[in-house]
């Protein structure tokens, strides 16, 4: 299966070589890393690997942390082959091609492009997260595959986008259309063997910036997203 492995370590020669030949040791092909961040000394890396199917992570896990210096963020499944940039310009031209499908395109790509579990476009009001329970919830636009039901959302507000973890584990970030209370949530569950790692600004930054795009393509096709057939409270 394929693994995203998330590692914060010493931005120093010779670690990350320490980290992949780990790696390599324990049984994953490493088919890609991606840089997240550089700052201070430190270095927050993804590892994208093929992982035999039947081993199990813990000793995989202790040899990271056996490296002077290095932790391990998360470490869970990813869908799909590893992502470039490059796939996001291909999913807007999709989105362009096709607008009347273009928000259910969006919502079932971008899983796949960030690593995680299940996505949503939902609309919530401009006040939920400061309510105390009562009123209306959000209202569910399209949901990907592997979205749990019966669904229920992080309290957001459309303002801004954000990484947050609910008292279950489940690590969302969201992003806002800027119209109409329209949001997408993309989460990564927490499962009894692995622990995914929350999502990183520089992933937040990227779900805003497909995020944005789309509602410039798809523009007052935005406005009739309102009348789902699922509701949820928050």
């Amino acid at each position: 299966m394929l693994l995203r492995v998330r590692v914060t370590l010493p931005d120093r020669p010779g670690t990350l070589g320490q980290v992949a030949r780990t790696l390599g040791v324990s049984g994953a092909d490493i088919v890609q890393v991606v840089v997240l961040e550089r700052l201070g000394g430190r270095a927050v890396d993804d590892f994208t690997v093929v992982w035999p199917g039947a081993a199990r992570v813990e000793g995989l896990l202790a040899g990271l942390a056996a490296i002077p210096g290095v932790r391990v963020d998360g470490v869970w499944r990813a869908i799909g082959a590893p992502t470039t940039t490059g796939q996001d310009a291909e999913l807007l031209a999709q989105v362009a091609a096709n607008p009347a499908d273009g928000l259910a395109t969006l919502v079932d790509a971008v899983p796949g492009l960030l690593a995680a579990d299940w996505a949503v476009a939902a609309v919530v009001p401009l006040d939920w997260a400061s309510r105390s329970g009562g009123g209306p919830g959000a209202t569910v636009g399209h949901a990907s595959w592997r979205a749990p039901v019966p669904l229920r959302l992080p309290e957001v507000t459309p303002l801004r986008g954000r990484s947050l973890t609910t008292a279950d584990g489940t690590h969302h970030a969201v992003a806002p259309f800027g119209r109409a209370g329209l949001v997408l949530v993309v989460a990564r569950e927490h499962s009894d063997t692995l622990s995914a790692a929350a999502f990183h600004t520089t992933e937040v930054d990227r779900l805003s910036q497909l995020v944005r795009a789309c509602a410039v393509i798809l523009g007052d096709r935005l406005d009739l997203v309102g009348a789902p057939p699922v509701t949820v409270n928050p």
